[in-house]
């Protein structure tokens, strides 16, 4: 039973995500939630449900699409594929992320979710040739974590 469970929890995020819709997103959540992905490095709590708040807010209106397949799990650990496809925009350029999810529950909610792509695939997608040559970089990596946390205090100052 709690395969089901906790297999409907991460189907629900991703159809969420699929509909922009982040307070969705956020109730799947546990409320010691921490996320990890090589754009944003951790994030923990509230603050995890915000990036997924800016970031559905940022794509409203937008051709931004989510796709998401072989959603497993047991009672401890889940795992999904999600593809995300959009246009980057501070270059125009395309950009398809493919992203392997893994994730952890506790009281029926997601507790840890952690993100995994190319990070240099995906810096060449969205920053061209400057991005091949630095995205699998450390400094690349630093910087990209300074610039969306940056965006991320901007947008919860907002709120």
């Amino acid at each position: 039973m709690t395969d089901q469970l906790h297999q409907s929890i991460v189907t629900k995020f991703y159809q969420a995500f699929t509909e922009l819709d982040a307070e969705a997103m956020a109730s799947c959540y546990h409320e010691n939630v921490v996320f990890k992905d090589p754009a944003f490095g951790t994030l923990k709590g509230e603050k995890a449900c915000n990036m997924w708040r800016m970031l559905c807010q940022s794509q409203k209106g937008k051709n931004f699409v989510v796709e998401f397949s072989n959603v497993e799990a047991d009672e401890q650990t889940g795992s999904a594929h999600w593809e995300a496809k959009y246009i980057f925009s501070k270059t125009g350029r395309k950009v398809h992320n493919k992203i392997r999810a893994h994730f952890e529950f506790s009281d029926g909610k997601i507790i840890k979710h952690t993100d995994v792509f190319d990070l240099r695939n995906w810096s060449k997608q969205a920053l061209g040739f400057k991005g091949a040559l630095l995205g699998g970089t450390a400094f690349f990596k630093k910087k990209l974590q300074a610039q969306t946390n940056g965006m991320l205090a901007k947008f919860e100052n907002s709120l």
